[in-house]
């Protein structure tokens, strides 16, 4: 936990981001649909009514210069907690001080970082404080606050999302930076518009990522006759590893995956090689994705395409014998095949139509013609009576009912006429015949 000081001028010996960080409003860069003249974020804190709020969004979208905007602006009492020093006992000493101040009138905002990383305990100290009104809250957090944050505290606050910057944001950022006194202001830095758009290119909408760069390149430029220059060459050793915004835990894990199950579903095998790249590239587990592969292979092809499960498994099977970087192209191979496969999830409805009536109906017994009778007492009580053995019949096909009475009629397997399922349905119609012309209650 530190207090800040909003006003103390920056060292140069600060890092450029905190050098050039935007002290009010018309100097935040990006949020527009949140900061423009008229939009909600900015009248609250013009208008001087800022309540507890959550800042969900990417790294570097300006969450901490944004609160300590709101701060400066509220003329309040500025606090900023991070999980890893801020005990119960600290926390609750400056809720005391908070409240003491707001006695005599005083607001206090009090700004926690990466408020997801905050465990049950400590999120619980500020909530009795949130909810009297001693400080406001607000909390910036790059994961989901819907599963990270104590649903008690978030109900007392308001989630605004964050976008990440877009290149031409990044570029405004770069270009002051470069004139500010505070930054670059006072050197003669020699920077042209394609290096600029490179940086931004390749921060990836992150704006300390991008003035950490700049303020990189700057470092290493030529220096000559007082003036640095940077060229496309100087910034190749800076920008040719890009990081890539992956959290095997957290939300885009799962957004990603999503994004990969959906775009194979809908055909587009450019798209899912696309998110599969970015999971391989993340870090995760080939395993994992080979897994999920396996089920779309029955869940959304079938019977569609009967080869679909075996490419899914022997790539599977492959991803255990190999591991990454090596079976990086087999998993391309199984996403080309599933997203290119025709589509079918008949067998994945009849499931759920099954599932459905297991939950609602009774549990009725296993007719007794269809059970097996291996005593003579299971003999006596009808157990295997009246079973007709489908292979000693001509069309393979016999009149025994073998769905038990609640469900009797139900239809759980439609298949369609995609790919090779045309070949399933048309077997199906030709049994329903049969049952037609020969079940005697027809």
């Amino acid at each position: 936990m530190r207090q800040e000081s909003l006003f103390a001028n920056p060292d140069q010996n600060e890092p450029l981001a905190s050098r050039v960080r935007p002290k009010n409003l018309d100097q935040f860069v990006g949020q527009q649909n949140l900061l423009g003249r008229g939009k909600i974020l900015r009248e609250l804190i013009e208008n001087d009514q800022v309540s507890s709020m959550i800042f969900w969004g990417p790294p570097g979208v300006g969450k901490t210069t944004l609160a300590e905007i709101i701060a400066k602006k509220t003329q309040s009492n500025f606090f900023s907690f991070s999980a890893a020093d801020s005990s119960i006992s600290k926390i609750k000493k400056i809720m005391r001080q908070a409240e003491q101040d707001q006695e005599v009138g005083q607001k206090t905002i009090v700004f926690v970082d990466e408020i997801h990383r905050f465990n049950k305990a400590q999120q619980d100290a500020f909530l009795p404080y949130v909810e009297q009104g001693s400080i406001i809250l607000i909390g910036a957090t790059t994961e989901n606050p819907s599963f990270e944050v104590n649903s008690a505290l978030l109900s007392r606050c308001k989630v605004f999302v964050l976008h990440a910057l877009k290149p031409d944001d990044i570029v405004s950022l770069l270009n002051n930076a470069i004139k500010n006194p505070n930054g670059f202001g006072k050197q003669h830095v020699q920077i042209g518009k394609d290096e600029i758009n490179e940086i931004a290119n390749f921060a990836n909408g992150d704006a300390r990522k991008a003035l950490n760069t700049l303020e990189m390149a700057v470092l290493n430029g030529e220096q000559k006759d007082g003036v640095t220059t940077i060229t496309l060459n100087d910034l190749k050793p800076l920008i040719s590893n890009k990081f890539v915004l992956y959290d095997k835990n957290g939300e885009e894990h799962y957004n990603i995956i999503s994004a990969l199950h959906k775009s194979m579903r809908n055909s587009d095998v450019d798209a899912a090689i696309y998110w599969l790249s970015r999971m391989l590239d993340g870090g995760e587990d080939p395993l994992y994705i080979a897994r999920r592969l396996v089920r779309f292979a029955s869940e959304d092809v079938g019977l569609a395409d009967t080869n679909a499960l075996n490419v899914a498994i022997n790539v599977f099977q492959a991803c255990q014998f190999l591991g990454m970087p090596e079976c990086d192209v087999h998993l391309v191979e199984a996403v080309t095949y599933l997203s290119l496969a025709p589509k079918s999830n008949a067998l994945y409805k009849a499931r759920l139509a099954a599932a459905k009536d297991v939950k609602e109906t009774a549990d009725d017994p296993v007719p007794l013609q269809i059970r097996n009778a291996p005593t003579k007492l299971m003999k006596n009580l009808g157990y295997g009576k009246g079973y007709k053995l489908a292979h000693n019949y001509k069309d393979k096909l016999t009149t025994m009912k073998t769905m038990p009475p609640s469900v009797a009629g139900h239809v759980y397997y439609k298949p369609t006429s995609q790919g090779h399922e045309v070949r399933f349905k048309e077997r199906l119609e030709q049994i329903k015949k049969w049952h037609q012309e020969h079940d005697p209650k027809n």
